[in-house]
């Protein structure tokens, strides 16, 4: 199990200044006594190592251009040239997968009954468990823990929405059980539906509120003829947030939004209430429109509602918008329609899979929009962060349920390799969100990966 590093200080004893008398006059010579007797007592108060609460350490710290930036100590300390402690802002995205053979998991599936079955892989037998012994390890710096009580605490009296597709609640079901070690998690979504795309949870101990927004498209969609159907045509209306969830995100005080694996099927496009295209739709006459930029202008619509709304109405001092990023499949010999699967039983190395394709596309547009959402949330007084969790979950093709999991009828036979084992790699997200929460970090590093996947 991984620890936090000690935070490092540097050189906290206090300048010391030389002086000097100049005796001009003979009158003077007693008064000069007097003056140089206390000099060294004054010397030993100020370089004591009891120091003013707001005296701040010595350090040299990099911003997130990666350039330097100073602590300032005053004109005394750097007269004196004391030595600085160089303290590198890491980037806990960016890593690799280390395996640790003594590892624990957080919880087990006899631990916590909010497992659903679709991913309750040691439920419905996968054969190893050696995909629970990797963690993430970032470069140059480590991922603390999670924490399950300080998470609670720090999210004492408040609530969290998931909005998006069915990851956002495989999301969701991974921090239930990581706090269902503090406090008991209660299913309360009767209280609000009956329908099992939208859930709620109550952790009484800590009045904290958990709940999933079914919006796999983010924005209003109009079905098919006849009903949704597998490869029916949908219509998005690109610039209408979908009300499932618009009309009581104000209320949470976090809100995570994830989204995209739906935008594969054949899709028609509206904006302003007019047609704008489609995806795949086979229509005649009807221009054919990027799946990319389709998500685009949704996630769009979707960070301007919420980071707009939540600097007006919500609490928490404008509330928090968490964007996580694109999470790649990892089919193999087929998709899911025709047969494949995912059988592998250890991570990629850091060097062995590429971020390429639909998936880079994809986080491309997510990081594109965060930018520019996260201008627009400083002017609203709101905060929005990056839950950057694409590049480590792509070197992690073992952990999906596979075939070990109960499908609906409908699916029997079908390998999942889109949704995440619990436990497994998925809980990696909360240690990454538990971190991001506490450091008020996510996101610094983004102008530069998109600089780097754009040069």
């Amino acid at each position: 199990m991984k620890v936090p590093l000690s935070e490092h200080h540097g050189d906290r004893n206090a300048p010391q200044h030389n002086a000097g008398v100049n005796f001009r006059r003979a009158t003077m010579i007693v008064p000069a006594v007097i003056l140089l007797a206390a000099i060294p007592l004054w010397l030993l108060v100020v370089s004591s190592p009891v120091q003013p609460q707001d005296y701040p350490p010595a350090r040299l710290m990099e911003d997130e251009n990666g350039s330097p930036e100073d602590t300032v100590l005053g004109a005394a300390v750097a007269a004196a040239a004391v030595p600085v402690v160089r303290e590198k802002k890491c980037d806990v995205f960016v890593g690799k997968w280390v395996y640790r053979p003594d590892a624990l998991t957080y919880y087990t599936n006899e631990t916590c009954y909010a497992i659903s079955d679709q991913q309750n892989c040691m439920k419905f037998g996968r054969p190893d468990m050696e995909f629970l012994k990797w963690r993430w390890e970032p470069d140059g710096c480590e991922l603390p823990p999670f924490n399950a009580a300080e998470f609670a605490e720090m999210a004492r009296g408040k609530s969290i929405a998931f909005v998006g597709d069915s990851l956002g609640r495989n999301h969701m079901q991974s921090l239930l059980c990581l706090l269902s070690s503090v406090d008991q998690p209660e299913d309360i979504s009767l209280r609000y539906t009956t329908d099992y795309n939208f859930k709620r949870w109550y952790l009484p101990k800590h009045n904290l509120t958990l709940g999933t927004f079914w919006a796999p498209f983010l924005v209003r969609t109009t079905d098919a003829r006849g009903g949704q159907t597998l490869n029916g045509i949908l219509t998005l209306h690109l610039d209408e947030p979908h009300p499932s969830w618009s009309a009581e995100i104000s209320a949470f005080d976090y809100v995570i939004v994830s989204a995209g694996q739906w935008f594969f099927r054949p899709l028609i496009y509206y904006r302003n209430g007019r047609l704008l295209g489609c995806s795949a739709c086979g229509q005649d006459n009807v221009t054919e429109v990027s799946r990319f930029q389709a998500y685009q202008a949704a996630l769009r619509t979707t960070l301007r509602a919420i980071t707009g709304r939540k600097g007006r109405e919500g609490s928490g001092g404008g509330g928090t918008t968490f964007l996580r990023t694109f999470s790649p499949a990892h089919f193999e010999h087929g998709d899911w329609t025709d047969g494949g699967s995912c059988p592998r039983t250890r991570p990629f190395g850091s060097d062995e899979k590429k971020l390429e394709g639909y998936d880079l596309e994809f986080y491309v547009a997510q990081v594109e929009e965060f930018l520019e959402a996260e201008r627009q949330a400083r002017a609203d007084g709101s905060k929005i962060r990056l839950l950057d969790t694409t590049r480590a979950m792509l070197l992690r093709p073992d952990g999906h349920p596979n075939r070990q999991c109960n499908w609906p009828k409908s699916n029997v036979g079908r390998a999942d390799c889109v949704h995440w084992c619990l436990p497994g790699p998925i809980d990696t997200w909360n240690e990454l969100l538990f971190y991001v929460m506490k450091s008020d970090r996510g996101g610094k590093f983004a102008q530069r990966k998109l600089q780097n996947l754009r040069s």
